[in-house]
């Protein structure tokens, strides 16, 4: 199923210079999802545990965020993701899920490992789609607006936060 981004969406959102709630700093360990993100979607995803999505939700409405993410170890490489904050519509979940795209083609699966999330900006509201190409396409297009969007130099400093161990 070969799917292209959404023409009619922009593919930069926010100021240029992240403004608050920004950066907003999660930590936890990477935790099992719905198994939904890689075989499903193609688009796998690193699910945030519970502890996690309840700090998140105090100040988040559902929607899609986007910033950046570091696996394992601090001082290790820092990827853009884009994060899936909600009820997943689609699939009619009865539990609000915190699923985080990391920008970057990983090998293995990453269950039990620490992640460390800094979230910088919204891209747009949660909503259903009336099918999975509609879904996949409008994800596609959060990965380029979230690449984008991370590429001014105010966004792109945050790499080097302390959160990830590789301050400047």
């Amino acid at each position: 199923m070969a799917c292209s981004i959404n023409p009619d969406r922009p593919l930069l959102v926010g100021p240029e210079i992240p403004e608050h709630p920004y950066p907003h700093c999660i930590s936890g360990t990477v935790v099992k999802g719905f198994g939904r993100g890689s075989k499903e979607l193609g688009i796998p995803t690193a699910n945030l545990s519970e502890d996690a999505i309840e700090a998140m939700c105090t100040d988040f409405s559902s929607g899609i965020y986007y910033g950046w993410v570091q696996i394992g170890d601090k001082g290790t490489e820092v990827y853009p993701m884009v994060m899936s904050l909600g009820w997943n519509p689609f699939y009619k979940n009865e539990k609000r899920s915190a699923e985080v795209h990391i920008i970057h083609d990983f090998p293995n699966d990453f269950y039990g490992i620490a992640i460390r999330v800094m979230v910088l900006g919204y891209v747009r509201p949660e909503q259903n789609y009336p099918t999975l190409e509609a879904l996949i396409r409008d994800i596609l297009t959060d990965v380029q607006v979230a690449k984008t969007s991370l590429r001014r130099p105010a966004y792109d400093l945050f790499k080097h936060h302390e959160l990830f161990g590789t301050q400047c």
